[in-house]
């Protein structure tokens, strides 16, 4: 993980009303590695999802750069599947090729190629109202991974499922990114989320939000997230990051 696929120098947020300016991010630093997963975590309102809104250029940032090659490609997956209920599973995973032009029938073959890989060889020809939370989540990433990303950008991608099903789901996606081959960067309020699924953890503080602190997670016998929060030191790094977050109860 040598090479760097995404530079972020001093990205700025400022909000404008008809009162004031709001300054909600400040000097948002950050090179991410070719294959590298990364979490930001923060306290609740910080601007987390606005960072990764800018990254994806949904929203206009007010300073700094971001640089990446111009051949790269980012996909975005949000809080909710967003699938829709009149398409079957492969007609959904299908969407984002069509409305970019690019529906082949070799880019189809390799969509249905992730649904087989990935447990949903079965749902192909199904509904989403057929499918559990968390294979619809699965569904979102493979409809996100179907135009080839080379980043993807995660926002609370859990967050709508209970306790297990989130635990299972996150298992699911990390191995899909992992054997994929991609690099990722997931926003989430989770902290133990964060370190089982991360090689990096960023923090950050309360708005105006700027980086706290960085931890690189080393976990001894790293596996997948269920496995990763058995390791010794997972307890460590989650009290540390606690306290460095702050969080008022």
């Amino acid at each position: 993980m040598e090479k760097s696929i995404l530079n972020i120098k001093d990205l700025r947020k400022i909000y404008h009303t008809k009162q004031n300016e709001i300054l909600a991010v400040e000097n948002f630093s950050y090179s991410l590695k070719e294959g590298e997963f990364v979490s930001i975590v923060g306290p609740s309102g910080c601007g987390k999802s606005t960072i990764l809104s800018i990254l994806c250029g949904l929203l206009e940032k007010s300073d700094g750069s971001i640089e990446m090659d111009s051949t790269t490609k980012i996909g975005y997956m949000l809080q909710n599947d967003s699938l829709f209920d009149f398409r079957t599973i492969l007609e959904n995973c299908l969407l984002g090729l069509e409305i970019k032009h690019e529906l082949t029938e070799k880019n189809k073959n390799y969509v249905i190629h992730l649904l087989e890989t990935y447990g949903l060889k079965d749902f192909i020809n199904s509904y989403p109202e057929n499918l559990s939370g968390g294979m619809r989540q699965r569904v979102a990433l493979i409809r996100t991974l179907a135009c080839k990303p080379d980043i993807l950008f995660l926002d609370e991608p859990f967050s709508a499922l209970d306790y297990q099903s989130r635990l299972a789901v996150s298992d699911d996606v990390y191995r899909i990114i992992k054997q994929e081959k991609k690099s990722a960067i997931m926003v989430t309020h989770d902290l133990a989320e964060a370190i089982s699924m991360s090689d990096k953890v960023i923090v950050l503080t309360e708005r105006p939000s700027k980086i706290k602190s960085i931890y690189e997670i080393k976990l001894s016998n790293k596996s997948t997230p269920i496995e990763n929060r058995k390791c010794k030191e997972f307890a460590e790094y989650y009290d540390m990051i606690w306290k460095d977050i702050d969080f008022h109860v």
